[in-house]
């Protein structure tokens, strides 16, 4: 959608509360964080079509032709899809995803704001606050809108034909568990990745864990308007 003058006269406004409080070129350069340990792992390409992006739950919402991409646009192109892992540690917890980015370009971000639609009320918003997108399926991916027609279309051909079916226990679970077996580290036995080919097309929309599970999670991108989650 086309924000109005309104809102972007208040986004304007208002963009440095949109500021994420962290460096997060930290996650991707630095060998540890918060005393954690972390390791980088590319999950493979995501095809970037129109430059719109979405950042959803692929389960719950992407699904929903009505979802909008951000007001910003990220430049065409197909992009390696990096995941900063905090590694498994000794009170036994697994591996967890803290951050996922597309990497446009090698040269590190100066500063990352808050990914936006452009309706959001940012007229009022409070330091600390963000929108962000939910995870109600333990899952997130990155996606071109052109590519979210397409999940679109293919999750209502696929329900058609399986009237009766759950789309990630008869259709997903097969392709994370694959993806486990040919890629174990940093997974869990059912898989926390999968660089998805949506049927009948070439755009990849790899589909991650989201960390600690559901709620409710950040989406940034570059002020140059490359996206990072």
């Amino acid at each position: 959608m086309v924000p109005t003058s309104e809102w972007l006269s208040q986004w304007e406004q208002q963009r440095d509360k949109l500021k994420c409080p962290v460096d997060l070129n930290d996650y991707f350069a630095l060998p540890e964080i918060a005393g954690k340990q972390l390791e980088i792992i590319d999950i493979g390409p995501t095809s970037i079509l129109t430059g719109q992006i979405l950042v959803r739950d692929p389960l719950c919402y992407l699904g929903h032709i009505e979802e909008q991409p951000y007001f910003q646009t990220a430049p065409v192109g197909t992009y390696s899809t990096e995941v900063c892992v905090v590694k498994p540690d000794e009170d036994g917890d697994c591996a967890r995803y803290a951050a996922v980015r597309l990497r446009f370009s090698d040269v590190p971000a100066f500063r990352f704001e808050e990914a936006l639609i452009g309706h959001e009320d940012i007229s009022e918003m409070e330091d600390g606050e963000f929108f962000g997108f939910n995870v109600d399926a333990g899952l997130a991916c990155i996606c071109d809108k052109q590519a979210h027609q397409a999940f679109c279309d293919f999750a209502s051909r696929w329900h058609k034909e399986h009237p009766d079916g759950n789309l990630y226990d008869d259709y997903f679970a097969a392709l994370f568990a694959k993806s486990f077996r040919e890629n174990p580290q940093y997974q869990r036995d059912g898989g926390d990745w999968v660089n998805w080919r949506i049927p009948d097309t070439e755009y990849h929309v790899p589909l991650f864990q989201s960390g600690f599970g559901d709620g409710a999670d950040p989406a940034f991108e570059r002020s140059d308007g490359r996206l990072s989650r």
